[in-house]
């Protein structure tokens, strides 16, 4: 009887030692996609993009595969070019000055838009029409608008008895133009996510802070504004990472000219690698990794930010 019994534990354990493993092995097969996905398309080029920084490459030991190792060369020879803190300069202010009015223009709209009038849905959809052209059709756009000789920006100013301003081709200008393009692109974005933030706070909430007086800047600064904060951070951190790596915007308008006046570290890094017949590709894609590194610092900060709220 206890033989009988001792072989029935063992077949029972045998089986669910079987199903445990069939389990695992699904679980994994459910997995693979995913992972083959992340290393291949983010895995395997953030590590070619670094052994591109160390290393020498020309034309030649591009295809063949020999490039000779350099180190940390070709972040010496990038910090050490005259280019380099005019682009981290424009950068920063082109990032900064974007989010902030890009956030604090689709915050108002989605105050607006959360009062539920006639016609609401009809004018937020078409709100979200910069951010569904191709980025190419905006900054084709946004260049004949803005051009000094034919563009409506200037027949316009010219009305009004302003002197025509040459938005692209003006040192003082080129900057301040993509980054009026930028937050006209970058609003549709802001409004969709902090709308459905604004939609997710109970109504009890503002009746309970209207019987106890509060007006509408009170409610929005003390029960609004609070109640948005998850939503903001993560709001800020995507338009973070998308601005810092906006290229064609910035090409297509002024090649990150004149005199370099618009360059950024992404026109930089491009310039760096396909913008002439001699290709740098180890500068340019030690720039790239200058930008990663900052992405992810701001990405940890986020990080930070929010294990403090919890």
């Amino acid at each position: 009887m206890t033989t009988e019994v001792s072989s029935l534990v063992r077949t029972r354990e045998n089986t669910a030692r079987v199903r445990r493993g069939r389990g695992h092995w699904t679980a994994w097969a459910f997995l693979a996609p995913i992972v083959i996905y992340l290393l291949a398309f983010y895995a395997y080029p953030l590590y070619r993009n670094l052994d591109l920084s160390l290393r020498h490459y020309t034309v030649r030991s591009f295809v063949q595969g020999d490039a000779p190792f350099s180190g940390l060369d070709n972040y010496r020879d990038v910090f050490a070019d005259p280019a380099f803190g005019p682009a981290f300069l424009h950068t920063l202010t082109f990032t900064v000055v974007s989010i902030a009015f890009q956030f604090a223009i689709g915050l108002a709209l989605a105050v607006f838009f959360a009062q539920n009038f006639r016609l609401s849905a009809t004018l937020r959809a078409l709100f979200l029409v910069p951010w569904l052209l191709p980025l190419i059709v905006s900054a084709s756009t946004w260049s004949w608008m803005l051009n000094s000789d034919s563009g409506i920006v200037n027949h316009a100013l010219g009305l009004i008895g302003v002197d025509p301003v040459n938005w692209l081709t003006s040192p003082d200008w080129a900057l301040t133009s993509v980054i009026i393009a930028n937050i006209w692109i970058g609003i549709p974005f802001n409004l969709v996510v902090l709308y459905s933030g604004l939609q997710a706070i109970p109504c009890e909430i503002y009746e309970a802070a209207a019987l106890d007086g509060a007006n509408g800047r009170q409610r929005f600064w003390r029960v609004t504004f609070p109640l948005l904060r998850p939503v903001s951070a993560i709001t800020l951190l995507l338009g973070l990472v998308y601005t810092l790596k906006v290229f064609d915007l910035i090409w297509i308008m002024t090649k990150g000219g004149p005199a370099d006046a618009s360059t950024t570290f992404a026109t930089w890094s491009y310039r760096f690698s396909f913008g002439s017949l001699l290709p740098e590709f180890g500068p340019g894609a030690a720039v790239g990794n200058l930008l990663i590194l900052m992405a992810l610092f701001f990405g940890l900060l986020y990080i930070r930010f929010q294990r403090r709220q919890a």
